[in-house]
């Protein structure tokens, strides 16, 4: 079944309407970067990964890994923050493969978003992502791990809402119903 998915996002990548969106959402994820809302200095509501998540939606997991990957980069190339540490993008592009196999071919719940986030904020954000800022800042994993544990936990369900109600509504004007309607085709095939 996992193989299956894997192969069938690949496929998506003869599509130009698989590129051309892409495309599109590498440009909204860079003006959606601009605009974050902090709550604290270190918890941000932002709204840069809800294209990543679209993209792994609709191509799924192989999509979503290569998409995320070519953002994280793209990103530090256009607004370099500190030096550029491969690991990160590497776990970039784990939660883009995460959300493909969660989301690729299957209705869109609340429940499916929640648990989606959940694996990629554990997964991720907690233990791979902090295991590299304690590589890259020189502090201990278990020093940073508690407040990171936290603003995952306060996020999880903010992010999780966020992305559900923003797919239902551009799903409810038919945004991507071109799209998916040539995701179905292919899959008959």
């Amino acid at each position: 079944m996992l193989k299956h998915l894997f192969t069938r996002s690949l496929q998506e990548f003869k599509s130009a309407k698989t590129i051309t969106l892409c495309a599109m959402m590498g440009a909204a994820a860079m003006v959606l970067g601009a605009y974050s809302i902090y709550v604290t200095p270190t918890i941000k509501i932002g709204f840069s990964s809800l294209p990543n998540q679209f993209v792994a939606w609709l191509f799924g997991p192989s999509v979503g890994m290569v998409f995320n990957g070519s953002m994280d980069i793209l990103k530090y190339f256009l607004k370099p923050v500190g030096g550029y540490f491969p690991p990160l993008t590497m776990v970039t592009m784990l939660a883009g493969t995460i959300y493909g196999c969660f989301f690729y071919g299957r209705r869109l719940s609340f429940l499916r978003i929640l648990a989606a986030k959940l694996t990629v904020s554990l997964v991720c954000n907690v233990i791979l992502n902090t295991w590299c800022l304690s590589l890259l800042m020189k502090e201990g994993f278990w020093l940073i791990l508690p407040e990171r544990i936290v603003k995952n936990l306060i996020m999880w369900p903010i992010d999780s809402l966020i992305f559900y109600y923003v797919a239902k509504v551009l799903e409810g004007a038919g945004v991507f119903r071109a799209f998916k309607r040539g995701i179905k085709e292919r899959q008959k095939l």
